[in-house]
């Protein structure tokens, strides 16, 4: 359903606040080989993620990447989704232009309920449950 892009961001976002509940930032080469993406492709996606302040990034002797843990809580997954892959949430099931309960393609009555709970699933999933149960090892990621 995501991109490739938007997978490696949410795992990277996922690996960076675990470091971060840990008191610690971590470099691009970390992240780049913590999710198995290359250092330049990394570098990208944590750009857009620091432009659409997912996390931050500080510079110089010490510095590295992190997430706010204050706003860890109200970062959602689909704030990040929505980063990477824009409003693919949103989006017509068959990828029509012209999609709406005006103007409904074939899917749409069956598809809009499971996209609406969806959506609010992506919306009320927030990084800090994300990487607590990560933490916490109550859940898997390939790092």
């Amino acid at each position: 359903m995501f991109s490739k892009t938007c997978q490696y961001a949410i795992r990277a976002c996922i690996y960076i606040a675990h470091q971060s509940m840990e008191g610690k930032r971590v470099s691009l080469e970390m992240v780049s080989g913590k999710i198995e993406s290359p250092e330049a492709f990394t570098a990208k996606i944590l750009q857009k993620l620091v432009k659409n302040k997912i996390i931050n990034s500080v510079k110089g002797p010490g510095g590295g990447f992190e997430v706010d843990l204050q706003g860890m809580s109200g970062t959602s997954l689909k704030s990040i989704v929505e980063a990477i892959d824009g409003n693919i949430l949103g989006q017509c099931s068959l990828g029509l232009n012209e999609c709406s309960d005006i103007q409904p393609c074939p899917f749409h009555k069956i598809y809009k309920p499971v996209k609406e709970k969806m959506i609010g699933i992506y919306e009320k999933t927030a990084l800090f449950d994300l990487a607590t149960a990560f933490s916490e090892g109550e859940t898997f990621l390939k790092l």
